[in-house]
């Protein structure tokens, strides 16, 4: 049997089932006549699982490294949070319910809350509450959870989902990879595969279903198969694609301090986008010459208030330094729609993904606006900062952005606050209109950042997010590739240079047609960054420079796709 899914940690595993299945956590509700035993039971379990919690985080330390414990420092806030507490203590005594009903709806709105929101990276925290959730409800029920831990022989773990404290606990001695019914590449289980370097297949749907503890599965991570109960000659095939791999990232590593320059001299910039502070160890691990994109949303999620400008200026600050000269894009707040924050009320809307978010709501609030912008003025004199303004559709959008950050640093400045001199300020490229204008745009900007993942749905009129159109989801479509080039062409005319922070910059098809558009900057998920810089080591801007004339020329995505085939065997 060959079962599909998502690639989301490269590599080949061959190894029996471990077949790791959550305890059932059915919970009813109970009327109790003694809130206050339910209050302490539930502050008990609390108890209990921050205990847990530290230890599994002194566990990743080891196993990990520092960046990924910081998972759990944020579990531990989850566990803490006090809207979590209030409600759920609020539930008991208003309602005279049992601890457990109470935790487990309060936490299921605080999931279907993330789960709702139109950006991937913040529907997959869901998957961080559902964590915690199960930990404390099963101490408020006494049930025992599966320790992944004592695992001692070699297997490919099968799960529904792997939460990160699950992933935490994962010794690579012994698993050799995991296979899951749910989950994306964004989730952390996916990011901590591929920090702990073990394959991962995920979004299966069914292999929990379909496969048995003991049986042989081949696990390949670079294709998203499962093969169940292979043969021989299965098996020996995928034994020469492991060792193939294994070469691979041996030569991959030599490039970690290397420059990216293709084969004939012209050299690119390979950034990565990053979430939080704690993302910047794994660019520079991965040879990452810049963050091309901080998303800064997360600062404002998970909380019950918005991030003071203090607390702000101090992410920004770690982000400058530790990046050191290499330099920093924050992107501002892209928030609104159907990314909701419960403590800004937003209105319903028919289309969230066209409607009142990002820099529209920016520029309606400003008073949360000035206070990101001073955050990121006071912070720019401890690195090489680059901010851009997402969202942008007309010219007077970008001007009046602009204009109330120079607002701000000039009140900075007459307090006597420093600011760095050399800040540029640029915009994202997600809009159509923005694309079609870009010639008008390139004289008032200092740089452009083409955001494909919201330009390919906006142009093809198909929601990402949609399985139904999910085929209309064309990075490679010449339609695409026509805004792309009128982008990079109308910044180089003004002198001003374009990058691209959508997952199209790593994807290896896209990446030749990229080069030979002109793309000066390429930012990605950290680990996609050294097979770019190997792949781009190859490849001659002025030969692709001719493959992309000829792609602009094609009718259709799979034309598009021959030809870079073509050049890639």
């Amino acid at each position: 049997m060959n079962i599909k899914g998502i690639a989301a940690s490269n590599g080949i595993a061959i190894a029996k089932a471990f077949r790791l299945i959550d305890p059932d956590l059915t919970v009813s509700k109970q009327s109790v006549s003694d809130t206050q035993a339910e209050i302490e039971k539930y502050q008990a379990a609390v108890a209990t699982t921050i205990k847990e919690l530290e230890i599994i985080k002194e566990r990743a330390l080891t196993t990990l490294g520092e960046h990924e414990a910081q998972v759990f420092d944020a579990h531990i806030n989850m566990v803490n949070d006090p809207e979590l507490t209030s409600q759920t203590l609020d539930k008991v005594k208003g309602e005279s319910v049992n601890a457990a009903h109470a935790f487990d709806e309060v936490s299921n709105t605080f999931v279907m809350m993330f789960e709702s929101m139109d950006n991937e990276y913040f529907r997959e925290r869901a998957a961080d509450i559902k964590d915690i959730k199960k930990r404390v409800l099963a101490h408020l029920l006494g049930v025992k959870i599966n320790d992944p831990s004592k695992i001692n022989e070699q297997v490919v773990v099968i799960a529904e989902d792997l939460t990160p404290s699950d992933t935490a606990q994962l010794d690579r001695n012994f698993v050799k990879g995991f296979a899951t019914n749910i989950g994306g590449r964004t989730s952390h289980s996916a990011i901590m595969a591929r920090s702990l370097e073990i394959p991962a297949v995920v979004g299966t749907k069914t292999i929990l279903e379909d496969v048995k503890d003991g049986d042989v599965l081949i696990l390949d991570g670079l294709e998203g198969n499962v093969i169940v109960n292979p043969s021989p000659e299965q098996i020996s095939h995928y034994e020469g694609i492991a060792q193939k791999y294994a070469d691979q990232k041996a030569e991959w590593a030599k490039l970690k301090n290397e420059p990216t320059v293709t084969k004939d001299g012209k050299h690119v910039e390979l950034a990565a986008n990053i979430g939080t502070p704690g993302d910047v160890e794994g660019v520079l691990n991965n040879g990452g010459e810049g963050v091309g994109l901080y998303r800064t949303e997360f600062l404002y999620m998970g909380r019950s208030n918005f991030p003071t400008e203090d607390e702000q200026f101090e992410a920004y600050k770690t982000v400058l330094e530790s990046m050191g000269d290499k330099p920093v894009v924050v992107r501002t707040l892209d928030i609104g729609g159907d990314k909701e924050l419960d403590y800004l009320k937003l209105p319903h809307e028919m289309n969230p993904f066209l409607g009142y978010r990002a820099i529209r709501l920016c520029l309606d609030d400003k008073d949360l606006f000035r206070t990101q912008l001073r955050a990121l003025l006071r912070a720019s004199v401890y690195g090489k900062l680059r901010i851009m303004f997402p969202m942008i559709a007309t010219l007077n959008e970008f001007r009046d952005a602009k204009a109330l950050l120079l607002e701000e640093q000039a009140k900075l400045e007459a307090q006597g606050i420093k600011i760095s001199d050399d800040i540029q300020v640029g915009m994202m490229v997600e809009i159509p209109a923005a694309a079609i204008l870009a010639d008008q745009f390139a004289k008032e900007v200092d740089f452009f950042s083409i955001g494909t993942n919201d330009l390919i749905q906006y142009s093809m009129a198909a929601d990402r997010m949609n399985e139904k159109v999910s085929y209309l989801y064309q990075p490679y479509n010449p339609s695409i590739l026509r805004l792309v080039k009128m982008t990079i062409d109308a910044a180089h005319k003004e002198g001003k240079w374009a990058g691209m922070c959508g997952e199209m910059a790593g994807d290896q098809t896209a990446i030749p047609l990229l080069l030979g558009l002109g793309l000066d900057e390429f930012s990605m998920s950290a680990t996609s960054i050294l097979p770019a810089r190997s792949l781009l080591a190859k490849l001659s801007q002025e030969e692709m420079s001719k493959l992309a004339a000829e792609a602009l020329n094609k009718s259709t995505v799979e034309e598009v796709i021959e030809l870079v085939e073509a050049i890639q065997k």
